[in-house]
């Protein structure tokens, strides 16, 4: 069973807007489905990378914010939300945003005080691999990763030959 976004609530404070759950979720549990109705191909603020060249308006999920620590996970196989560790009523959601998005549309500083704070969030093209392994990564990510270090093979090759 999918549950709705109507287990969510933004909550503002001083103009900062955050996501939390109504509702406790245990690891693995489903707690919303992505919405997938306004798909676009240039990414924005308030989009979510689905594939290479595809981004998702994600309405309510845009108060989605970042964490190297992340509480919750986006599926963007299945297009589905999905606890990473047991979640309390009320608390904070965060999504580790280099797991979606290959290269950022807004790089930002980043805060979260995490022991492994990645510190600049600017998406996976600019992190390093031992950082990337940490993290469940969409498809599209991991397929990117692979064809980058395909073509450096490629590269190398040129150079030798050149």
């Amino acid at each position: 069973m999918v549950s709705t976004m109507e287990t969510l609530a933004i909550r503002t404070e001083n103009k900062f807007r955050t996501l939390v759950t109504k509702q406790a979720y245990k690891k693995g549990e489903v707690i919303c489905a992505m919405p997938s109705e306004n798909i676009v191909d240039k990414p924005t603020r308030f989009t979510v990378q689905i594939s290479k060249d595809k981004h998702t308006h994600v309405g309510k999920l845009a108060a989605l914010n970042h964490s190297c620590d992340p509480n919750v996970i986006l599926d963007t196989e299945n297009m589905l939300m999905i606890a990473r560790r047991d979640i309390e009523k009320g608390e904070e959601l965060y999504f580790f945003y280099p797991a979606t998005e290959w290269e950022m549309q807004a790089p930002f500083i980043c805060l979260c005080g995490s022991a492994n704070c990645i510190h600049v969030v600017a998406g996976a093209r600019f992190l390093p691999l031992s950082t990337l392994e940490t993290q469940y990564l969409s498809k599209h990510i991991r397929e990117t990763i692979i064809e980058s270090l395909n073509n450096t093979e490629l590269h190398l090759k040129k150079l030798q030959e050149a």
